[in-house]
């Protein structure tokens, strides 16, 4: 990511129509597979999101779990407490669906429905907001989340979606 990512317009990388943007989300879901991971590729994985965020001047909180155990973490200038809640709580609906935070948001919403009242889910335990992604692995499926926080929700996804193309280039 050479320069910040923008607060997308409906014109930009991700259709207005939830319908569209389900079958997007889908594929970057297939898409964006680590042919392993353990608790060096989470290190490896969680600093380049932290010096792209950093090199950018993005004010995020970074982590990268398997399972429940956090493996990497970090917030960098300008985050808060409040973003490391955001990040428990999307992360929370990617342990709960084994999909983006952002795509199960956006099911919800292109079934007509809103995912805090349709989920029937504590909003104080989950939020359907993008900024989480699985941590897909070949041949074993969904195995923990990389998250971050700080950024409008298509932002958020971006910036992680944009660092996992990059980081699968580089394995």
């Amino acid at each position: 990511m050479s320069a910040s990512p923008a607060a997308p317009s409906p014109a930009g990388p991700y259709p207005a129509d939830p319908s569209e943007l389900v079958a997007r989300l889908e594929a970057e879901e297939r898409e964006l597979v680590l042919p392993s991971f353990d608790n060096l590729t989470a290190w490896r994985l969680g600093t380049l999101l932290a010096e792209r965020a950093l090199a950018d001047g993005l004010p995020l909180a970074v982590a990268v779990r398997r399972g429940a155990q956090r493996l990497f973490h970090v917030g960098l200038p300008g985050s808060s407490a409040d973003n490391d809640g955001w990040l428990d709580r999307k992360m929370a609906v990617v342990d709960r669906f084994g999909h983006s935070s952002y795509l199960v948001g956006t099911r919800f919403r292109a079934a007509g429905g809103d995912f805090d009242t349709d989920a029937r889910l504590d909003t104080r335990l989950f939020a359907a907001h993008g900024g989480a992604f699985p941590v897909l692995v070949r041949d074993v499926g969904c195995v923990g989340s990389v998250a971050v926080s700080g950024l409008p929700q298509e932002v958020d996804h971006t910036v992680v979606v944009t660092v996992l193309r990059e980081f699968l280039a580089g394995t």
